[in-house]
C-alpha cells in the first residue's frame, strides 16, 4: 500500500514537472512572438528609410533628367543660334569670294596677251563694276544695320536685289527702311528689291 502510494506521488511530481515545463514553454514562446514582431516591426522601419531613400534618389533621377534636359535644350538652342549666325557670315563669305573670283577671272584677261584690247577694257570696266557693286552692298548693308537691325545679307542678281535681315518680323515701316536705302545706294527700283526675314 505505502509502494503504492510512492508511485503515485512520483508519478504525480512527474505529472507536475510535466505541466510546469509545458507552461513554462508555453510563457516563453509567448514572449517570443512580441520580440520577433518588434524585431520584423524594425526591419519594416529600415525599410521603409530605405524606400523613402530610393524615392529620393529617384527624385533626384528626375531632377538630374531635368537638368540634362535643359543643358539638352541649351545645347539645341546654341546649335541653332550658332547655324542662324553662322548663315549670314557664311553667305556674306560666299558672295564675297564669288566677286573675288569674278575680279580674279577679269585680271587673267587684262594679264593675257592674245587677248584684244577692247576685251580688255571691258574686263577692266568689269572689274570698276564689281568693286562698286562691293562697295554700294558694303554700304547698303551698314546703313540698314543702323536701323537697329542686327545682321543682314544682300544679294544682287542684275536688276533684281534679294535682302535677308535677322529678325523674327518685319513691320511695315522696316520695310520702307530697308527699300529706300536699298534703293538710293544700289540704283535699283523697289518693285526689284524682295526682302524677306530670318529668325533671329
Amino acid at each position: 500500500m505505502q509502494f503504492l502510494k510512492k508511485n503515485q506521488v512520483i508519478i504525480f511530481v512527474i505529472a507536475l514537472m510535466f505541466i510546469a515545463a509545458g507552461y513554462l514553454s508555453f510563457t516563453s514562446n509567448n514572449n517570443a512572438i512580441p520580440t520577433a514582431k518588434l524585431a520584423n516591426a524594425e526591419e519594416m522601419a529600415e525599410i521603409g528609410d530605405a524606400t523613402l531613400v530610393n524615392a529620393n534618389a529617384v527624385i533626384e533621377d528626375e531632377n538630374t533628367a531635368e537638368t540634362i534636359i535643359e543643358n539638352e535644350n541649351s545645347v539645341i538652342g546654341t546649335s541653332v543660334q550658332i547655324t542662324q549666325d553662322e548663315y549670314f557670315s557664311q553667305s556674306r563669305l560666299d558672295r564675297d569670294t564669288m566677286y573675288s573670283q569674278m575680279i580674279e577671272s577679269y585680271q587673267k584677261i587684262l594679264e593675257n596677251d592674245n587677248v584684244t584690247a577692247e576685251q580688255k577694257n571691258i574686263a577692266q570696266q568689269e572689274i570698276t563694276k564689281v568693286n562698286e557693286l562691293k562697295n554700294s552692298i558694303m554700304i547698303a548693308e551698314n546703313l540698314i544695320k543702323t536701323k537697329g537691325f542686327e545682321d543682314l545679307i544682300i544679294f544682287v542678281n542684275n536688276k533684281s536685289v534679294n535682302i535677308i535681315v535677322k529678325s523674327n518680323e518685319l513691320k511695315t515701316e522696316q520695310i520702307a527702311q530697308i527699300q529706300n536705302i536699298t534703293s538710293r545706294e544700289l540704283g535699283v527700283e523697289i518693285d526689284n528689291i524682295h526682302i524677306s526675314n530670318k529668325n533671329g
